[in-house]
């Protein structure tokens, strides 16, 4: 993926696979889990459905995050697609203007799963918002390292649900 360039108001985006040797149910029962995300993830701590909600269109989750450059904050996602088995997909904060938004998308392949990770910055404003705001100079680089950490979490991501699934 190349990013050198891009800025926060380009949208970038972030997407990678991974095979996985298991049926699109036992793969679609681990990606639809939010319980399961924050293990995934040094920088997402904690989520819980919001409204006796559960995995639903239109459903929404807080999301308690941390980074040692941001420090800590919540956000509440709203799910935005939701089609069993075969994706998953939230916007972060206001569902019309994301500060982020992110999908998973399962593709049944040869007995096995093809499973995708999607991310997208913005149209909204973010953390990242306010560090670009102060250096603005320094936009190209701060935009470019968040997505190489968002590459790394997603391509752990996407490892880990490969073990779950198949173990």
């Amino acid at each position: 993926m190349e990013w050198t360039g891009a800025r926060f108001a380009d949208t970038p985006t972030i997407e990678q696979r991974i095979r996985i040797e298991a049926p699109p149910r036992r793969v679609w029962e681990l990606v639809s889990d939010i319980g399961l995300l924050p293990s995934l993830s040094t920088e997402l701590q904690a989520v819980e459905w919001l409204d006796n909600g559960g995995p639903a269109l239109g459903a929404r989750f807080l999301g308690r995050n941390k980074h040692p450059s941001f420090g800590e904050w919540e956000t509440t996602s709203h799910v935005v697609g939701y089609e069993p088995e075969r994706t998953f997909a939230w916007a972060v904060q206001d569902p019309k203007t994301p500060s982020a938004s992110w999908r998973f998308s399962l593709e049944a392949q040869d007995g096995g799963t093809e499973l995708s990770q999607w991310m997208q910055m913005g149209p909204g404003p973010s953390g990242l918002s306010s560090a670009i705001e102060s250096m603005p100079d320094k936009e190209q680089k701060i935009v470019f390292v968040r997505l190489r950490e968002l590459e790394k979490a997603i391509l752990a991501n996407l490892d880990a649900i490969k073990k779950l699934a198949e173990g």
